[in-house]
Parts: structure tokens; sequence; C-alpha cells
């Protein structure tokens, strides 16, 4: 049973890690971008109230996310654990979370924090971007997205570190070396294999 967070900057090759890490580990991955679509396209009451927020323009506040994010984490399929990617987000969040775990009585194995070179991450994100004919992933938009979230990430990662829960993995390179980095370093945290 393992219950875990990942982490990484825009372009680390998280959702693709987490995909195959949860495979792998044979638990749930719990995107909080699933988690919002789902309940807006079941016109869920949370899922109601958050599209207010998002018609609107505007960001869906933290007691409703939080709330989502209790209801996903305390249903069947989650019970042997759970990858979560896209939350928390902020300090607030973690303490909602502390307390949303401590409510089921579970708390968190590891939080898998992927790491990589910002100028290889400029590099990948404007091959993507390239490749998806986004034309407004500028160098100068993709370096003020990975400036933001490492000011964003930086008092979590803290947090976590200070817990003993934070294992860092370095993100760079073929996707299967990643994955056998990741599984190696999860060995003795939650993570079986």
């Amino acid at each position: 049973m393992t219950r875990m967070l990942i982490i990484g900057p825009p372009g680390s090759g998280k959702g693709t890690q987490a995909s195959r890490i949860t495979e792998s580990l044979g638990i749930e991955a719990i995107s909080t971008g699933d988690i919002f679509r789902f309940n807006v396209k079941e016109g869920t009451p949370l899922g109601v109230e958050a599209k207010k927020y998002i018609d609107a323009g505007d960001f869906v506040p933290d007691s409703v996310t939080n709330r989502m994010v209790e209801d996903r984490l305390n249903q069947e399929d989650v019970a042997d654990g759970f990858l979560l990617d896209g939350y928390p987000r902020t300090k607030g969040q973690v303490e909602a979370l502390d307390g949303i775990l401590e409510r089921a009585g579970k708390q968190l194995d590891v939080v898998l924090q992927l790491t990589a070179d910002n100028e290889e991450l400029v590099k990948r994100l404007l091959g993507r971007a390239e490749q998806e004919g986004r034309a407004d992933d500028t160098a100068e938009v993709i370096e003020h997205r990975l400036s933001l979230y490492e000011k964003e990430t930086q008092p979590l990662v803290d947090v976590y570190a200070e817990r003993g829960l934070l294992v860092r993995v370095d993100g760079l390179g073929e996707i299967s070396e990643v994955t056998e980095r990741i599984l190696e370093a999860l060995k003795g945290k939650g993570g079986r294999k």
C-alpha cells in the first residue's frame, strides 16, 4: 500500500511517470484536473459550485477543491493507495490534506519530487510546443511558468522534507531509466516492488 504525492516542474515528465508508477505499484492515479472535470461533467453539487468560479474566470477556492479531493480520497478504489498529482499546491492545501488523511485514519508514505535542470526543461517544453503547434509557449513564457512553479512549490517541498517524506529523483533521461530510478528510490518508502 502506497499513498504518495508527485511534484515536478512543467516538462519534467510528471504525467508520464505518474501513470508508469501507478501501474507498477498497483495504485490509483488521482489528478486534480480529472477530479474537476468529472465533478463538472457529472453535475455533482461540488461540480456545480466549482463551475460558477470557472465560468467567471476565477480560481476555484481551496474550500471547494479540498472537498473534491476529500470526496475522491474516500472512494473505495483508493483504499490500497494512490498517487496524487496537482494537489496540494499551497501550504493551506497541505494542511487541508493532512486533515483529510487524518479523518480517514491514513497518512502519506512519500512525496516524490522530479527534478530537472531549467535549461533542459525550457528546451523540452519548446520542443513540445512546436510539436503541438502552441505558438504562445515562448521561452519567456516557459521560464516564467518555471519560476512561478519554483516559488509556489518550494514551501511545500520544505514542509515535506522536514517531515522526512521527500524523495528527489532526476526527471531527465530516457523514460524507462527515470521510472527505474523512481522505483528504486521508493523502495522502503511505502513503494513496493
